[in-house]
């Protein structure tokens, strides 16, 4: 999240707007947010409603469940709920027309969609000056 803050300007410049999602409470959503001083909206998706018509919804094994227990992270507080459900992280560049036109998913959370990427796609589809007038 913090490789997106850094290319907001220029997505903002391209007239796209960041939004994240996250199964997080919409406190620990904020605390997030404040924590890694986004400035962009972090949105609170309790349950997983929004990940899991996305199809990215995924249940932390037992083993996992006590590893985390056991480092001291608390997901049933975190994410407000004891299901012990994640989201598989996925990025989107959504056009105007609700079209998806760029998707990564993987499952590997260390794996993330490159912001130049994400910058090219938008370059791709952003509006012409004539289409702002």
């Amino acid at each position: 999240m913090q490789a997106y803050q850094q290319i907001l300007g220029e997505m903002r410049e391209l007239d796209a707007q960041l939004v994240a999602v996250s199964p997080q409470t919409p406190d620990k959503a904020l605390s997030s947010k404040e924590k890694m001083e986004l400035e962009f909206e972090v949105l609170s998706d309790v349950g997983n409603k929004v990940a899991r018509q996305y199809g990215l919804v995924f249940r932390l094994p037992g083993p996992l469940q006590d590893l985390y227990k056991k480092f001291g992270v608390d997901l049933a507080d975190y994410n407000g709920d004891s299901s012990y459900e994640l989201p598989v992280p996925g990025t989107y560049v959504i056009a105007r027309d609700a079209t998806i036109k760029l998707a990564f998913v993987n499952a590997d959370y260390t794996q993330r969609l490159e912001p130049a990427d994400i910058l090219a796609c938008l370059r791709e589809i952003a509006p012409t000056k004539a289409d702002k007038s």
